[in-house]
């Protein structure tokens, strides 16, 4: 399967919980008369990252397929326009961005309702190839995050290589989304041996800075 995933802010004066609220309750309601969708999630940014400042994204969108050709097939269709339609209601579709990834599960435990879910959005290091930067992510930086303790699951969705072509740029090289039982979870493991030594790779794969993230709830519409 293919995994479209798709980031975005609300729109200008609306507030975050009119936001969350029209998202969860009202647009699944035409995104769910999609054909061909396997899966169907929403995370919403945490209300505790407002208190600090404008997140970068309010929230992300990951629906699944049987592959491209399954996607390609909504274009034009009514179905489409009506998504479009109503992501204006709420969206600032300025600020939306989607990627078509291919998921890779890292670590796969079970995970509770309400748990936190942390969305990092990752850039490769300049001059890596796609494909090295992939393969270092999954093959050696993987296990690393995985054993960081009190991580319920760990995927990474990697941006596929057609995003590529003709010199193209995609706004993010892939997503990486951790799962933990609450945010004193998450920030326990910031504390720990293992997360520096995860963090300690960065260089060696990622754009240098700080990552970009945000800590959401997740929300399964569909699957």
């Amino acid at each position: 399967m293919v995994k479209a995933v798709a980031f975005f802010k609300r729109q200008a004066g609306m507030a975050v919980d009119e936001f969350q609220a029209y998202w969860l309750a009202r647009h699944p309601d035409v995104v769910t008369k999609l054909p061909g969708v396997r899966r169907y999630v929403q995370s919403h940014t945490r209300i505790a990252a407002y208190r600090t400042g404008e997140p970068i994204y309010d929230g992300i969108a990951e629906l699944w397929f049987d592959d491209s050709g399954a996607m390609r097939a909504l274009r034009d269709t009514a179905e489409m326009a009506a998504v479009q339609a109503d992501e204006a209601r709420f969206i600032d579709r300025a600020t939306m961005g989607l990627i078509i990834t291919d998921e890779h599960v890292v670590k796969d435990g079970p995970v509770a309702p309400g748990a936190a879910k942390s969305v990092a959005f990752v850039k490769r290091k300049p001059g890596m190839s796609v494909e090295a930067f992939q393969r270092y992510w999954l093959e050696v930086h993987g296990p690393l995050g995985a054993a960081i303790p009190g991580m319920r699951r760990c995927v990474q969705s990697h941006t596929r290589l057609a995003a590529y072509e003709r010199g193209r740029e995609p706004a993010w090289d892939g997503v990486g989304l951790t799962w933990f039982d609450d945010t004193d979870a998450l920030r326990a493991a910031t504390t720990t041996p293992q997360w520096d030594r995860a963090k300690a790779e960065y260089p060696s794969f990622l754009a240098p800075g700080p990552v970009t993230f945000i800590a959401t709830t997740e929300h399964v519409i569909v699957g």
